[in-house]
């Protein structure tokens, strides 16, 4: 349940949606789902959720990428280093 919850949401929203009553979740799942009707036609066809929950998985992986790039570049040199990298994952073991 929770994984497609974060498939169909995204993990940060995943999460707000959990703070919301049964109203303001159905409101605002309203709105997603008229943004997964690409052709406005009202029915969401299976091509038209699967491109969602792509969309929303490609946004995750490129916010969790951000957030751990500044980890893994100690020096901000907007590069990662072999070093940097082994230092960020293996640091206390080295």
């Amino acid at each position: 349940f929770q994984y497609d919850h974060e498939a169909f949401l995204g993990k940060e929203e995943a999460r707000s949606f959990d703070q919301l009553s049964p109203e303001e979740s159905r409101e605002r799942l309203g709105k997603i789902v008229d943004r997964i009707d690409d052709n406005k036609d009202g029915y969401i066809t299976t091509e038209e959720l699967k491109n969602w929950i792509k969309r929303v998985q490609k946004r995750y992986i490129y916010e969790n990428v951000a957030k751990v790039w500044k980890d893994y570049d100690l020096n901000k040199d907007d590069k990662i280093a072999w070093e940097e990298y082994k230092q960020a994952t293996y640091g206390y073991y080295l």
